[in-house]
């Protein structure tokens, strides 16, 4: 049962199309909220995650879990916003961060991606585990919605009885769809900031393990084709790009879903296509909601006169009672 809501809430002033509502709040957005401690999570393969805690003086059973984008971080205003309004309605919060995105570089030669999950599970798990925590909710943002949708997507037997929503906002279910949409002449700002932020790491990478990763000539690489056939592929075991795209996707096993679960798409999305869109398998599935607001961006959702955003209010009213606004 698919909910198509348009919503047509008001941007603030400036942000008179998907660009500026995705660029603004990315660089001058500030959310006045603060996690009260950091906690290290070791992996069974050697490496660890960071996880940003922001728990109720009264303690609650019930967590909010917060997965942030591509080369993003708990820091993030969509992450901060996020467990600033689930705080104030009787949840914990937790912001955890993809290997090497914490501020500290991981251990291993591999990073994190869209089709690896198992971090994530790991997060849930410990959160359970070592909190006893009864009720959770997922939450991602555009790679983080993958990653959240491929958490009980999966294997959806296996889910932990204890998560009880997911809910995504720009979420690239198809990354070959997002990838040619990045690659258009006017997205080159967002393909370049991506690509220096991940040569970055690159570079740092090959000197820590120069056996494993070249960065030579890494400043000519130009596309995210090239990006990933090069270095995202072969570290995390596909044969190329394209099979890194397809096998990648959470479009394709979303139709697996076995809990109230919210894609929210808006229809100007810079990084999204149409094929991003997952309206034929909302349309023929009892958990999953699909809304499509006319405005928001990418990851922006801002409302004119309002300090929380469209999607924080959303997904709040989705964990409370599974329904459209």
């Amino acid at each position: 049962m698919p909910l198509l809501n348009l919503a047509n809430f008001k941007p603030p002033f400036l942000q008179y199309n998907g660009h500026w509502q995705s660029i603004y709040p990315s660089l001058f957005r500030k959310v006045a909220f603060r996690y009260a401690r950091r906690e290290r999570l070791e992996l069974p393969d050697g490496d660890f995650l960071d996880l940003d805690w922001s728990v109720s003086e009264r303690k609650s059973d019930k967590l909010v879990i917060i997965t942030h984008g591509l080369e993003g971080d708990s820091g993030r205003h969509y992450v901060t916003g996020m467990a600033k309004i689930f705080s104030a309605n009787g949840y914990d919060a937790l912001g955890w961060n993809c290997r090497s995105c914490s501020g500290e570089m991981n251990r291993l030669v591999r990073f994190y991606h869209h089709g690896d999950a198992n971090d994530l599970r790991a997060v849930i798990n410990h959160s359970i585990h070592q909190y006893g925590y009864k009720h959770i909710v997922l939450i991602g943002f555009s790679m983080g919605g993958s990653l959240t949708f491929r958490a009980i997507a999966e294997k959806p037997s296996t889910v932990p009885e204890q998560v009880k929503n997911a809910i995504g906002f720009s979420v690239p279910c198809s990354l070959k769809g997002s990838v040619d949409a990045l690659s258009t002449s006017e997205n080159r700002i967002y393909l370049n900031r991506f690509l220096k932020k991940l040569g970055k790491k690159i570079k740092l990478k090959a000197k820590l393990f120069p056996d494993q990763i070249d960065a030579t000539g890494y400043d000519h690489i130009k596309t995210f084709i090239e990006f990933d056939n090069r270095y995202t592929a072969p570290l995390h075991g596909y044969e190329n790009a394209l099979d890194f795209y397809e096998k990648a996707s959470v479009g394709p096993i979303l139709h697996q879903v076995a809990v109230p679960s919210l894609v929210v798409q808006s229809v100007n999305d810079p990084f999204l296509l149409p094929n991003c869109m997952p309206i034929e398998t909302a349309a023929h599935h009892p958990n999953l909601f699909l809304e499509m607001p006319r405005q928001g961006g990418h990851c922006g959702f801002m409302i004119r006169g309002q300090s929380y955003t469209w999607a924080e209010i959303r997904a709040l009213s989705f964990a409370e009672d599974n329904t459209i606004l």
